[in-house]
């Protein structure tokens, strides 16, 4: 299905009945996500461990549901691609033969790529969808990038799946310490890699401008006055280097959201600027493009530095902030790349140590994706589907798991809530419900970024 469709302008569930997506073949692949980075990570996931499979991409109905544009950018083009509400999507989820045969997607695969909290609540309503059933989709998860805050809570609501994914050797021996340590299942977890290293080698080249790039975060920093200061120091960096071109990488438009929320946006803070050299340009558009014409690429803590790294890029953490877990930097010792803006005005270029780069599943040898194609081989040709059993239940997390089921419209079994329900049907008043929805979703994100901060400032009075 293509994408070229207008911003804000991604299709629901049509206008009929809600029916479960058609194939009984094993090739078929159910993408399920809640923003552009996790759409990114989860697209790419699935043509890794599924090569050749049809791809249905289904965007959870939120406060940052990617647009078009964004989308368009991640470049991942499904066979069918809709926003979906968590009981429509289980709905679209529900077994042939009132549970008892094949799956809707036979035996394929469904990948959760969503935040932590609507992984549980997804995976306790196909536990409670799939009851009874003999067979079922392998049921996979994983982390979009860096895991440096919330490990054990982001991995005890992922608990549950077929297969959790952990992006590095590091983080697969940490996944597992966890598990093991609160009767979860530790070979869950598979290691492989992040699906969207690569690219071609770094090579210096005088046939065009030397490029520094700085990624920029939506929440690292968050503080306003933090990010006006990294954003000086660019602009600085761009006068000290007129011979430089210097790019401020932006994850998202005013208006749009990504994975975390962004209330302080640089295309406003540059307003700031006394004077914004004329080397100094914010862009948007694919960070792999992006990183074709990079010769140094500087963030604070930003995926984007691993993508750099595995091409062999120079590549900056940055210290100004400190190193502090807040940042997300701290991830970062011992990769030899931790360096100042001051150092860089000196011309410094960071080199980042090949045996940080190998933990970190960056620049490996190999197919890092071999072991988790094989898992879900395995796993799909079970002759029987054993249940889902998450960490959390009603029993063992009776005070945390309603509340997290029930932001997703779900009750502490997993079954939708009657008005949850109802709107899993069809969809007749569509053209006005999605008029509610853009209106709800432009005053959450105005709320966000104008009117939170001019709250704030007035507290502070």
């Amino acid at each position: 299905m293509a994408l070229g469709v207008p911003s804000e302008s991604i299709p629901t569930v049509p206008n009929v009945p809600v029916s479960p997506v058609n194939s009984q073949q094993r090739n078929e692949v159910v993408v399920l996500a809640d923003s552009d980075t996790r759409w990114k990570w989860g697209s790419l996931i699935a043509q890794q461990i599924a090569p050749g499979a049809t791809l249905h991409g289904r965007l959870l109905r939120g406060r940052a549901t990617p647009t078009a544009r964004q989308l368009q950018e991640v470049g991942v083009e499904p066979d069918s691609l809709y926003e979906v509400t968590a009981a429509q999507f289980l709905n679209e989820q529900v077994l042939n033969g009132q549970g008892t045969g094949e799956s809707v997607v036979g035996r394929g695969v469904i990948v959760l790529a969503l935040v932590g909290g609507a992984a549980q609540a997804m995976l306790h309503g196909l536990a409670h969808t799939w009851n009874g059933a003999t067979r079922r989709p392998v049921v996979v998860t994983g982390y979009v990038g860096v895991v440096y805050e919330k490990l054990t809570d982001g991995l005890l609501l992922r608990a549950g799946a077929d297969v959790v994914l952990a992006n590095s050797a590091h983080d697969a021996d940490r996944f597992r310490t966890v598990y093991a340590g609160v009767g979860a299942d530790p070979d869950s977890v598979v290691e492989t890699a992040l699906p969207f290293l690569g690219g071609e080698p770094y090579r210096p080249s005088d046939e065009r401008r030397f490029t520094v790039t700085f990624a920029a975060q939506p929440s690292a920093p968050a503080d306003r006055r933090d990010r006006l200061y990294l954003l000086r120091r660019a602009a600085d960096h761009a006068r000290r280097h007129p011979e430089r071109d210097v790019l401020v990488k932006l994850r998202s438009r005013p208006g749009e959201h990504t994975t975390h929320i962004e209330e302080h946006p640089y295309q406003k803070l540059v307003r700031r600027l006394p004077e914004q050299p004329d080397n100094l340009q914010l862009v948007y558009g694919n960070m792999g493009e992006v990183l074709d014409r990079t010769d140094l690429s500087v963030t604070v803590s930003s995926t984007a530095a691993l993508e750099s790294m595995h091409r062999g890029i120079p590549t900056a953490i940055l210290t100004d902030l400190g190193v502090r877990e807040a940042l997300g930097n701290h991830h970062f010792i011992g990769s030899g790349c931790l360096a100042s803006w001051d150092q860089l005005d000196d011309g410094h270029s960071p080199t980042a140590d090949p045996g940080w780069l190998s933990r970190q599943g960056v620049a490996v040898e190999g197919d890092p994706f071999a072991a988790a194609r094989e898992r879900v081989r395995e796993l799909a040709e079970r002759p029987v589907s054993p249940p889902l059993r998450t960490c959390y239940t009603p029993a063992t997390a009776s005070g945390y798991l309603p509340g997290i089921l029930a932001r997703h419209g779900l009750d502490p079994k997993g079954e939708p809530l009657p008005g949850a329900a109802a709107a899993a049907g069809p969809d007749r008043d569509r053209p006005l419900r999605k008029a509610v929805r853009g209106s709800a979703r432009w005053a959450y994100r105005s709320g966000v970024q104008r009117v939170a901060p001019l709250i704030r400032r007035l507290g502070e009075l």
